[in-house]
């Protein structure tokens, strides 16, 4: 099916009241969870995983998505007027956001976020529109040596490029991947590491695991969270009009941020919060005048809101085309569409063009309702921002419970969710990334199954992972990351040792 033919399917899919009905309602919670701090685009759709499980298919992952790419709306809300970023890629926006707030220009800066928003996400659109047909037609030439080596892939660069230690992002993984391991044996039918308890034969939930990990765990961390101040100044409408000279210093911004954010997007293991820090870095280095930033500049706020919604929306492009999430929402994507009984990967574009091309063209409404509810509704965003957190964390902590119970109508899967909850803090506490953690909890089946099928084709010769061209490529590119992460780990050992010694008098 050719591009033009699937937009026009896809438009047909998008605009039936179901579907609108379901985006509008995705992407109204995902900027409500964006201006919220603390709570971020994991917790929320691991809240409504439960829910689309009595939904169309179709309905429930545009919905999901909603949620997603509202949130980077959203996030910048409460970064701008508070100095706290609603989602971990609007923490960028603090930097230059809330010193215009304290300038009496909060207005301006959320209606150039909202403008930067809305095109770094139709540019991404429009990049995952272009490449995602020929990455599956690439990915067709897959077959399971090649799954279990970009699999691979995407799980080392998850690791060793997030944020924070890559030691500590490898643990992590292979962590998941033993979490994965848990349940029934697919191939001989016995059970694994179940402990003798009868509900760990299927398997950990992945929905307990994704609200533990990303609900229970933020809302323990963030319950002490203190404010900088309340939202003092009135905004209204006409505060909101940007001066030509606010357009004219955003304009190239918005489209380097795009573009940075397009490519980081579609690479696994980056995603929207390397992008937006990326896109500041550079709009930093290429600026006439560099000490603007971090004193209110308008270039500081816009590339980085562009280049992170712009990788919210190309995200998509491994996960659908070849059914590898780069990062933790979209593992909870895949596993929502496996759930659904969907499988993702090249065969997707054919085996359900309506899902397929539906999904994509819903992005494109879906932004544009986010134009239209963050702009004029900006009121109702600041008085939510008043809302005491000792009344909304409660009624979180009721919805996760709620939704736990609703999956299996099982008690001990809230159990595992309280439990894994405070592994999930404790984590936090020695600063190990959670994300790592799920995304090999749901590529390790995915991966022991490849495997295993690999190996059966061969007649047990592990040698058929080299003697394949791809699988040989994406290997040594594995091999590259982890020799280029073990080199900066001891080139920052050895730079802090030098440091160490010279604070040592002589």
């Amino acid at each position: 099916m050719d591009i033009a033919n699937g937009l026009l399917l896809g438009l047909q899919t998008a605009m039936q009241p179901e579907i609108l009905l379901y985006c509008f309602i995705g992407v109204f919670l995902g900027t409500l969870i964006g201006v919220l701090p603390g709570i971020g685009a994991l917790a929320a759709i691991s809240l409504l995983l439960p829910i689309t499980f009595h939904l169309e298919p179709t309905a429930a992952i545009v919905m999901l998505a909603g949620v997603y790419y509202g949130a980077q709306y959203g996030g910048s809300t409460a970064a701008i007027l508070l100095n706290l970023p609603g989602t971990p890629s609007s923490a960028v926006a603090c930097l230059d956001g809330y010193p215009m707030a304290k300038q009496g220009r909060a207005g301006v800066a959320l209606f150039m976020t909202t403008v930067a928003s809305f095109i770094g996400s139709m540019l991404g659109i429009m990049a995952l529109v272009a490449f995602a047909p020929g990455i599956a037609e690439i990915g067709l030439l897959f077959g399971a040596a090649e799954y279990f080596s970009i699999m691979l892939l995407g799980l080392i660069a998850a690791a060793t490029l997030a944020a924070g230690s890559p030691i500590k992002g490898l643990a992590m993984v292979l962590f998941g991947l033993l979490l994965g391991t848990v349940g029934t044996d697919v191939n001989s039918g016995v059970p694994r590491f179940d402990f003798g308890i009868p509900e760990l034969m299927d398997a950990i939930s992945l929905v307990a695991l994704a609200m533990a990990l990303f609900g229970i765990a933020e809302l323990i961390s963030s319950v002490n969270l203190k404010r900088d101040g309340e939202v003092k100044e009135k905004i209204t409408l006409r505060s909101m009009l940007p001066t030509r000279e606010d357009v004219r210093q955003s304009v190239r911004p918005i489209l380097r941020g795009s573009g940075i954010g397009g490519f980081m997007g579609a690479l696994p293991g980056t995603g929207p919060s390397i992008a937006s820090f990326m896109s500041y870095a550079i709009e930093k280095k290429v600026a006439k005048d560099p000490s603007r930033f971090g004193k209110g500049a308008i270039e500081g706020v816009t590339a980085p809101e562009s280049a992170n919604n712009a990788a919210a929306q190309t995200a998509f492009v491994p996960t659908l085309s070849l059914g590898i999430p780069g990062d933790a929402v979209m593992a909870l994507m895949l596993g929502a569409l496996i759930i659904h009984g969907i499988q993702p990967g090249p065969m997707l574009m054919t085996a359900q063009p309506e899902l397929f091309w539906g999904l994509i063209v819903s992005f494109a409404i879906g932004n544009i309702m986010l134009v239209i509810l963050n702009l004029p509704l900006v009121g109702i965003w600041v008085s939510i921002l008043r809302i005491p957190y000792h009344v909304l964390y409660p009624a979180i902590l009721v919805f996760i419970c709620l939704g736990v119970y609703s999956v299996n109508n099982n008690v001990f899967d809230v159990y595992m969710t309280a439990v894994l909850g405070v592994l999930g803090y404790v984590l936090l506490k020695l600063r190990f990334e959670p994300a790592p953690l799920l995304l090999g909890f749901v590529l390790g089946p995915m991966m022991e199954e490849n495997l295993r099928r690999a190996m059966l084709l061969s007649r047990g010769d592990p040698s058929t992972f080299i003697e394949r061209p791809i699988s040989a490529v994406v290997l040594a590119l594995c091999a590259l990351l982890l020799l280029w992460t073990a080199y900066a780990a001891f080139k920052r050992g050895m730079k802090r040792q030098e440091q160490e010694q010279d604070r040592i008098p002589e």
